[in-house]
């Protein structure tokens, strides 16, 4: 069988560690968002690609949800020091990561095949495919604030200026991503932003048409009428003009929905439902729930 997901950082990357030890080897995709990326001390960072990757080859903080366990951060201190930009911080070994993407970017090699050696250096066995090689820079436009970069927004306003848009860059999806899509017995949809870890995938031409009539599963990010994780709460509210809700989950997705795997107690309305514990504490959370999304799924007709 093959299992498409669809991802953001930190719960995104929860589910895909536990989808990958529930599937035989080579029968998980995931498709990353890159809006999240940026130039910071002029290096290309790519947040959920890199959460995604290090989760998935067990060196990821797992308290933290990002960077690296056991992580130091001598030379964000030296920067910091210099009066340099510290409001993005960068682990010591995190370094190493970006340091060897830019050489590569800057000789010609695809953002696709540079993640692809990484993961292999990392012996991550499921394929991990950023959603474009291209640069999709997501913009929040704000009420206070005006259009800022998301990581300006999310990362050095602690993402308080109220949303008013969610601006997704046009792009173009890799023919990696448009094949696997096209492949796909099942695609998952994880408990990430809908606005600004999904959306900027499915914005892009080809890749909700390719994924209309499959059976397509979504993990509700959204528990007993908040968000597990980050702002988005607040954005359902905004952008929405409801309360957060599996259901206003749902509403957003629209039609390609075919299920949805919500908190236990929650409820939504119109689709088939899994109720069961979303929450991901650890790694055998993680497992568990990749196990029964899975099983959810494959009973759906």
């Amino acid at each position: 069988m093959n299992v498409v997901a669809l991802s953001g950082g930190v719960g995104g990357a929860r589910l895909l560690y536990g989808l990958e030890r529930a599937l035989p080897p080579g029968e998980l995709t995931a498709i990353v968002n890159t809006g999240d990326d940026f130039i910071h001390l002029g290096l290309r960072i790519c947040p959920d690609l890199d959460t995604v990757m290090y989760t998935l080859a067990d060196l990821g903080d797992v308290e933290r949800g990002w960077g690296l366990a056991n992580e130091s951060f001598a030379a964000m201190e030296m920067i910091k020091r210099y009066g340099g930009a510290d409001w993005f911080s960068l682990g010591d070994r995190d370094l190493g990561t970006h340091l060897l993407r830019l050489e590569a970017l800057l000789a010609g090699e695809s953002l696709t095949a540079i993640t692809a050696r990484l993961c292999r250096a990392l012996s991550v066995s499921a394929t991990i495919l950023p959603m474009s090689d291209g640069v999709c820079p997501t913009k929040i436009q704000t009420e206070s604030d005006g259009t800022l970069p998301f990581q300006e927004w999310f990362v050095r306003a602690r993402a308080t200026p109220r949303v008013k848009k969610v601006r997704c860059a046009k792009g173009t999806a890799t023919r990696q991503v448009t094949a696997a899509l096209e492949c796909a017995d099942l695609v998952i949809i994880s408990p990430s932003n809908p606005y600004v870890s999904i959306d900027p995938i499915l914005s892009l031409p080809g890749v909700r048409a390719r994924i209309s009539g499959k059976r397509v599963v979504a993990v509700s990010p959204i528990v007993g009428g908040a968000a597990i994780k980050g702002p988005l709460g607040s954005m359902i509210e905004s952008l929405a003009g409801v309360a957060p809700s599996p259901t206003a989950i749902a509403h957003h997705y629209g039609s390609i929905l075919r299920g949805m795997v919500l908190e236990s107690g929650d409820r939504c309305e119109g689709l088939p439902t899994l109720a069961t514990r979303t929450v991901m504490r650890d790694r055998n959370d993680s497992v568990r729930l990749g196990r029964e999304v899975l099983s959810f799924a494959q009973e759906l007709s």
